[in-house]
């Protein structure tokens, strides 16, 4: 609780004001052109994570859809690989360690970055160190890299605003309310197979079930 504090006031002071200047001043195409590149970006790590899952068909696809992207879409700036019918096969470490029957642990709230959870979190740094363009010498690659990742992020921010907000300032407990939608949303995206986020899921929102 007290890192979803400190992620509140992060969040009231610096993202939530800078993600509204940035739609402000960016044009649609604009961030839409921001987001397609940070996505390509994410694509070779999700081939590794799609390989480690057994899944070749969906590391084939996330693999055709960075060379398609990266050469017709000029680096990733446009999405032609959808026109295609190439759509991600979204994935991540922490999805492998899932298909792995890796327990998820308890639930987390990571500085800056949010709703977690111990398997999720182990996953969000392995994917940091193993993607393959992470270790790319070229500094202004990497700046600009991480520069749009930034900006894609506080383009979502904008995107879901509303719900976040609702979340975040409207909720009588915010962080239990926190708690419900990533554990629900998580199970979601893994098929609704995880027995342990399922069970999370439906406990009282407002209970901290993890106080001691």
């Amino acid at each position: 609780r007290k890192v979803h504090e400190f992620n509140l006031q992060l969040d009231q002071e610096v993202i939530r004001p800078v993600s509204k200047a940035y739609v402000a001043v960016v044009p649609a195409e604009g961030q839409v052109v921001v987001s397609n590149f940070a996505d390509n970006l994410s694509l070779p790590s999700m081939v590794v994570n799609n390989l480690l899952q057994g899944n070749l068909s969906g590391a084939g696809q996330n693999s055709l859809r960075f060379v398609v992207n990266s050469t017709v879409g000029l680096a990733g700036l446009f999405d032609p690989s959808s026109d295609f019918g190439l759509a991600e096969v979204s994935t991540d470490f922490g999805e492998t360690l899932h298909v792995w029957n890796v327990a998820q642990g308890a639930y987390l709230e990571l500085p800056a970055l949010g709703p977690s959870s111990q398997r999720a979190a182990v996953g969000t740094v392995v994917d940091f160190i193993t993607n393959p363009l992470g270790n790319i010498s070229n500094s202004h690659y990497r700046k600009y890299s991480r520069t749009a990742q930034v900006a894609a992020a506080l383009g979502k921010r904008s995107q879901y605003g509303s719900t976040i907000d609702a979340v975040l300032y409207d909720s009588a407990d915010s962080y239990s309310q926190s708690r419900l939608f990533y554990l629900q949303n998580r199970n979601f995206t893994l098929g609704g197979t995880d027995e342990t986020e399922y069970d999370d899921a439906y406990f009282d929102p407002y209970e901290d079930i993890y106080a001691e």
